[in-house]
């Protein structure tokens, strides 16, 4: 027998009055992967190895080998991820109830149409609480930047020259806002990876990184979509694998966003 407190969503969720909003980034081998110059080391794309495909390997049944790195294409940071949170919780030992929680965003697409590298400051999460009210506890803060319509080519989604890639995130003031002044769960964004572009340069190194894993938050990265869900209101839902020891993992995100209210 159906929960009651559940049956109302399940109804909902028939009628359309709830919608499921999927913000994961399609995967594949063309999928933007992060490039970090030499001499650091990278992962790598995906990549299928084909086992059988209803052939005299497996007559009845197709399937392949997966090969690719935790961290691509829309993917969950775990704490254990970044040296500051390195003894924090690995992605197979994050509480499934840290996985659902309310989504609020904050859209900063005009300003990153003006410049790429715009930062995202504590002056601009305030002016959000003063209009919205304060980040719920256990909110999953989705910054809004229409990066995502830059997917389809890994040079654009980069957005990289000689000096390093151009794209917005965070500043290190609000890095360290977001995780010290409220009890969020963690901070999804539309680029390859959690911090700016330029964040290699910042104080600490990558802030993203370093402040909200180190105070066990969390990162997604590559959301699409984001444009279909309201700013307030919305549930986010986040499913990685549970890999045992994992600094992170591929994983699919949906926003259940109620319609006609």
């Amino acid at each position: 027998m159906t929960d009651p407190v559940l049956a109302p969503l399940l109804a909902a969720l028939a009628s359309g009055e709830v919608e499921l909003v999927d913000l994961t980034a399609p995967l594949s081998p063309e999928t933007p992967v992060l490039q970090l110059p030499a001499p650091f080391a990278n992962t790598i794309p995906l990549s299928l190895e084909r086992v059988s495909d209803f052939d005299d390997a497996g007559p009845m049944w197709g399937w392949n080998n997966i090969h690719t790195g935790e961290h691509t294409g829309t993917h969950l940071d775990a704490p254990a991820h970044w040296v500051t949170g390195r003894d924090g919780a690995t992605v197979d030992r994050v509480p499934p109830v840290r996985l659902v929680g309310p989504a609020v965003v904050v859209d900063v697409t005009a300003a990153v149409d003006a410049d790429p590298d715009f930062l995202l400051e504590p002056e601009h999460l305030l002016a959000w609480e003063a209009e919205h009210g304060e980040l719920p506890a256990g909110a999953w803060v989705l910054l809004r930047t229409g990066w995502s319509s830059r997917s389809g080519s890994q040079e654009s989604f980069l957005n990289a020259d000689e000096d390093g890639p151009h794209t917005p995130g965070p500043s290190a003031a609000a890095a360290r806002w977001l995780a010290t002044e409220r009890a969020i769960t963690g901070l999804g964004v539309e680029t390859v990876g959690l911090d700016a572009g330029a964040a290699g340069g910042f104080e600490p190194p990558f802030p993203a990184h370093h402040f909200l894993l180190g105070a066990d938050r969390y990162g997604l990265t590559q959301l699409q979509h984001l444009d279909r869900l309201p700013l307030t209101g919305a549930v986010l839902v986040v499913a990685p694998l549970p890999i045992v020891g994992g600094t992170g993992s591929p994983a699919r995100v949906y926003a259940l966003v109620e319609r006609g209210a």
